[in-house]
């Protein structure tokens, strides 16, 4: 629904240079008088001042310089006169240069018409194009055969186009609405019917694009709405922005995502419109009004509690990278998702993909070249608000921006890492709660024990080693002397944490609790392991700002998916790729690898004992553990 309460659908052309799309805008601008008063006339004085023949195509390229060139440089936006809606029309270039803004114009569509040259076939850009399509999350297509006329209005010709194409677009999982022979030169079958072509008894081009699906967006989907202004009036302060998805209505309750905040909708405001209604709808640009004056900034995303956006500050994406040089680890872009704005790296590279045939383009890449795709894991400076795009594409699609220049165009995949909102945002049950320190200080328990309190904090894979050289750090430790207990994760999930799962958001739970316990241990003196495969980086974080700075000491015990596998111990493996365990570690959910643990072993290529001599060592060069449990370095230690 628009502002005005008609529908509305937007429509990308697109197609490889050359194949006609300014051509066939132009005329279906013409014969839907859908162009601005004068329009025509001024264009025909030009090419006359000019001393070029009259061409539709010059209706659309407006830029000097796309006459000049006769290359369609920009996307244009037109609207479609049609009966009972309003048609919006991005005609996208097809040049290999120009793909940046054939994303752009195709990124907020709803449909898509794929133009083909009659007499060049399907070209690798027009493949290209529909993977793009794919990419971007659009399901309705029709394809457009064009210049007939210079295949001599060939039936058989457009049937070995449709055949070729058809089963392209099979394997994307795509099917056409149609597939429409014309010439967009002479006019056949734009809107009206060939002559020409009588064996073709399908749609023209008009009647296909009336026939498009209007998106749902209304109350289908979750309201997100981005604040991108807000303005005083009197004593109001009206809230200015774009209705994306969903409904918003005097009365309801909204949540502002990242900060957090809530409010009550005390009233909805329009500009120009004649009636007024207490609610609005996807597609409305509108301002609104809260019952309490809260302090809101631009960039924040509006929604209902019930159904909210994710935090977080890591999540796995989809890119079709424009920019000059190639998508890198180790550089910083800026990501614009609706309003937010926020600095980001690469942090993983999981697939680079040829955005012509969807192929791998090999093992161990680590940088995505220009035009082409890379299924990524981003990590943001800070937590942002987002939704997976297939849950909610207005919040789930964002661009990549290099210094000044739009570099890449993104959608954010299923989301598998945790939401940060409740860690970012503790729900505290009551305010009269304060820390009781007791009479026996840290220092007191360290000088009677002879040792510190401590967290070390083991993580890696399942089948990493992690509970083998826990249990005999665990033995050394207490066979020295020292206050000791391990926290495994199995055992945890016997009682404390039976009432949690292995979604993201319970592992972070799952995390925070055990990060709670391990404090409590530490402060009373122990030396506390605790064995978790802990896979967010996040997670791990917390659990360290929990123990405190200098009581908690990360080890790292790495070894290989593949080697893990091998050995899987409890057959946790072999389940998961039967798909009998859902988010399993390493094969269907991400595993984040420690950037600077404090202790770092590598059970591939050394023993569990060996192992088990490095983490003694380290802890008693943080000064954790008394020289007296140092181990000899030829020495095995017990257990």
């Amino acid at each position: 629904m628009s502002g005005n309460g008609q529908r509305r659908v937007r429509v990308a052309i697109v197609g490889h240079v050359d194949h006609g799309k300014s051509t066939m805008v132009g005329r279906l601008l013409h014969e839907t008088d859908s162009l601005p008063e004068g329009r025509l006339a001024s264009v025909e004085r030009v090419c006359r001042q000019q001393g070029k023949d009259f061409e539709y195509a010059f209706l659309l390229d407006a830029l000097e310089e796309e006459r000049d060139q006769g290359v369609t440089i920009d996307t244009a936006q037109v609207w479609l006169k049609l009966p009972g809606r309003e048609t919006i029309l991005f005609d996208a270039p097809g040049h290999k240069e120009f793909v940046k803004n054939m994303v752009v114009g195709a990124a907020s569509a709803d449909a898509a018409l794929i133009m083909i040259d009659a007499a060049e076939g399907v070209q690798e850009q027009t493949r290209r194009h529909g993977h793009l399509l794919k990419f971007l999350g659009i399901q309705q297509v029709v394809v457009i055969v064009n210049k007939m006329d210079l295949c001599d209005w060939s039936f058989e010709r457009f049937q070995e186009i449709e055949r070729e194409y058809a089963e392209f677009l099979g394997r994307l999982g795509v099917e056409a609405k149609a597939y429409i022979p014309i010439s967009a030169r002479e006019g056949d079958n734009v809107t009206r019917k060939s002559t020409n072509m009588l064996w073709y008894r399908g749609l023209t081009v008009a009647a296909a694009i009336g026939r498009l699906e209007i998106p749902a967006g209304g109350a289908s989907r979750p309201l997100r709405m981005c604040v991108q202004d807000i303005y005083k009036f009197d004593e109001r302060r009206i809230l200015a922005g774009r209705v994306e998805s969903g409904r918003i209505a005097v009365g309801d309750t909204v949540l502002f995502s990242p900060s957090n905040k809530t409010a009550v909708v005390s009233g909805i405001e329009r500009w120009s419109v004649e009636q007024e209604r207490p609610y609005a709808e996807a597609g409305e640009s509108i301002g609104f009004t809260l019952e309490e004056q809260i302090f809101v900034e631009r960039g924040e995303i509006v929604s209902h509690e019930e159904r909210a956006p994710l935090e977080t500050d890591v999540f796995k994406a989809k890119i079709f990278w424009m920019g000059k040089e190639p998508l890198q680890k180790g550089r910083t872009y800026t990501l614009k998702l609706l309003t937010q704005e926020v600095s980001c790296e690469v942090d993983q590279f999981e697939r680079v993909l040829d955005a012509a045939t969807m192929q791998t383009l090999g093992e161990g890449i680590e940088e995505v070249p220009r035009n082409e795709i890379g299924e990524v894991v981003l990590r943001t400076e800070r937590p942002i608000a987002l939704d997976s795009y297939a849950e909610s594409p207005s919040s789930g699609r964002f661009v990549l921006v290099d210094g000044y220049d739009v570099c890449g165009g993104g959608t954010v995949a299923k989301l598998q890492y945790p939401d940060q909102r409740p860690a970012l945002n503790p729900v505290v049950q009551s305010k009269n709660i304060t820390w009781e320190a007791g009479l026996i200080r840290a220092e007191d328990r360290r000088q009677k024990h002879g040792h510190k309190g401590a967290v070390v904090w083991f993580t890696g894979l399942s089948g990493a080693g992690k509970s083998t050289v826990s249990q005999r750090v665990e033995k050394v430790l207490f066979d020295a002397g020292v206050l000791t207990y391990r926290l495994d994760g199995d055992n945890v999930r016997q009682g404390l944490n039976a009432d949690l799962g292995f979604a993201p958001d319970d592992r972070a739970e799952n995390i925070r609790r055990i990060a709670e316990v391990a404090n409590l241990f530490a402060d009373a003196g122990h030396v506390v392991l605790t064995s978790f495969i802990s896979p967010y980086r996040s997670d791990r974080r917390r659990a360290r700002e929990i123990a405190r700075t200098g009581r908690f000491f990360e080890v790292f015990v790495d070894c290989p998916v593949e080697v893990c596998e091998e050995r899987d111990p409890k057959g946790l493996y072999r389940k998961a790729r039967a798909g009998e365990i859902k988010n399993f570690t390493g094969i269907s959910a991400p595993y984040e690898k420690p950037e600077a643990p404090e202790i770092y072993v590598n059970t591939e290529s050394i023993s569990p004992d060996e192992a088990v001599a490095v983490v003694v060592e380290r802890l008693c060069d943080f000064g954790i553990l008394p020289e007296s449990v140092r181990l000899g370095r030829d020495e095995a230690p017990a257990g």
